[in-house]
């Protein structure tokens, strides 16, 4: 009997800037239900690797496939819309629209799915402890709620693939354990995948397994 295909599937990954290699090599996959920590030194290219990975920066050579679609073969536009129905992604720079209600932000991407679940809003703000603020204004909140505002965001269209860059960065320790136990709730309820790039031993310390990045690629953390 053959096995499932993982979720997210990256063979020979590379990318580079002018004449200097970012990663080479990187080879993984992620199956359906599991939740994977990157971690590694500043600058080895964390960052760089999830936005390779959703089609947001160019790879040099590799592949990626998404639930069985070849992302990195597909034209722009397609891309687009692949990531619009799988994916949900964390920045580290928040990318919070500052002209839309904390609601509204969060229910953005269900507004592109054509999709209207006011409860589902609800749902999330009050999993990542955003209860009543939906009719706040981003300017109003702190660093830490606008955190939370992005992940709600990311989770609310119960997307296949998770990418989060360091999305407890900004969380005092007993908020970021609440946010990546909601995470985790997301990835097994859902037979999601979640990808997490992190600085933090304890938000590592959630996953399903830890592999660290470095010029040569990915390894199992010993």
């Amino acid at each position: 009997m053959n096995s499932p295909l993982p979720l997210l599937r990256l063979r020979g990954l590379a990318k580079g800037y002018a004449a200097s290699p970012v990663f080479g090599s990187v080879d993984l996959d992620v199956a359906a239900g599991e939740f994977v920590a990157i971690v590694g030194e500043s600058g080895v290219g964390k960052s760089t690797l999830l936005n390779c990975i959703a089609g947001l920066d160019n790879i040099d050579s590799g592949t990626v496939h998404i639930d069985g679609a070849a992302m990195s073969a597909l034209p722009e536009s397609e891309q687009a819309l692949l990531r619009r129905r799988l994916l949900g992604f964390v920045f580290q720079a928040f990318h919070v629209l500052p002209y839309l209600s904390v609601a509204r932000n969060v229910a953005l991407p269900l507004l592109l799915l054509g999709r209207d679940e006011p409860g589902r809003v609800e749902q999330l703000l009050g999993a990542v402890g955003l209860q009543g603020l939906g009719p706040r204004m981003p300017q109003t909140l702190s660093g830490g709620e606008l955190q939370r505002v992005a992940i709600a965001r990311a989770m609310v269209h119960s997307p296949k693939l998770i990418l989060a860059d360091e999305p407890t960065g900004n969380l005092d320790p007993k908020t970021a354990q609440r946010v990546l136990e909601t995470f985790r709730e997301q990835v097994h309820i859902a037979a999601a995948a979640c990808v997490l790039v992190t600085h933090s031993p304890a938000a590592a310390a959630h996953a399903d397994r830890v592999l660290v990045l470095d010029a040569n690629g990915l390894r199992p953390r010993v």
